[in-house]
């Protein structure tokens, strides 16, 4: 939990769990934009990160008087989101599963000049951007879902690796091994690739209309260039809350964490205003 101390989470937890739902929801604003950041990378759509951060967050409130205390409560948090994320077959990238080979032969082979003007008069540079963010976040699907999430907790989150291992049921020293050969994988295809972070043939500008064209962006409906970033401390204070309590210490630029959409926080409210909130009660 951001700029809390551990018994000041514990102390929120306990009276969350009596039934006191301003407490829940102090708890909830701690962890909502860290779930909903971990989904999104794990899914690699808004939509699909919406529902997930939301199962997520349900799980967590209805789990929560199991919380012992014997990790951090963010530690925790993390544990039930990657399990819920490793199995989540829901997303469209479950259906329609990616690989690197897909993404260099599309950036090759894909005829962008054949395409019309389907900017729809947003301005190119803005359709640019929102198309390097999403096919960056996107590219993270050419990874299966256990490397996906090593490099997520790795690069973005900078989780330590006793803490990730114990999340992926590996020992620290396998979990950094993985991690470097991730992270060599994914800079070798950008370096091939990529013109934006490397010194490939593939421009977000030249591209705009082909990936309007076949459903990778959209100029009605703007997800990174209209979301709002959340500070880059805010994820160093995550790391900091999970290496607290288990007494740890320890660029992939694309990974600038969002906030939570406001429909998100709009349904867990509603369920937290419904006589459901009665369930995470002590019996």
């Amino acid at each position: 939990m951001n700029q809390k101390t551990n018994q000041e989470v514990q102390a929120l937890i306990d009276q969350a769990t009596a039934g006191d739902k301003k407490a829940l929801e102090t708890l909830i604003a701690g962890v909502q934009d860290i779930v909903f950041n971990l989904s999104l990378r794990m899914l690699g759509t808004f939509a699909d990160a919406e529902d997930a951060t939301q199962d997520i967050l349900l799980k967590m409130i209805t789990h929560l008087s199991s919380f012992r205390g014997e990790s951090s409560f963010t530690t925790w948090v993390f544990s039930i989101a990657v399990n819920h994320l490793k199995n989540y077959k829901k997303h469209m990238f479950a259906r329609f599963p990616l690989s690197f080979e897909y993404y260099g032969d599309d950036i090759e082979n894909g005829k962008i000049q054949d395409v019309p003007d389907l900017t729809q008069s947003v301005e190119k540079d803005i359709l640019a951007e929102e198309l390097k963010m999403s096919c960056t976040n996107v590219m993270l699907q050419c990874l299966d879902v256990e490397s996906r999430c090593i490099f997520i907790l790795g690069t973005m989150f900078k989780v330590d690796s006793r803490i990730a291992g114990d999340l992926l049921d590996m020992t620290p020293e396998a979990y950094r091994q993985r991690l470097s050969r991730i992270r060599k994988k994914m800079a070798g295809f950008l370096g091939q690739y990529c013109g934006e972070y490397g010194s490939g043939k593939c421009k977000c500008l030249d591209r705009v209309n082909y990936a309007i064209q076949n459903h990778r962006i959209n100029p009605t409906q703007l997800d990174y260039t209209t979301a709002t970033e959340v500070p880059i401390q805010t994820i160093m204070d995550v790391k900091n809350a999970m290496e607290d309590i288990d007494e740890l210490s320890q660029d992939f630029s694309f990974c600038k964490p969002y906030r939570s959409p406001e429909r998100t926080k709009y349904l867990i409210q509603e369920f937290l205003d419904s006589t459901q909130f009665s369930i995470i009660q002590k019996s």
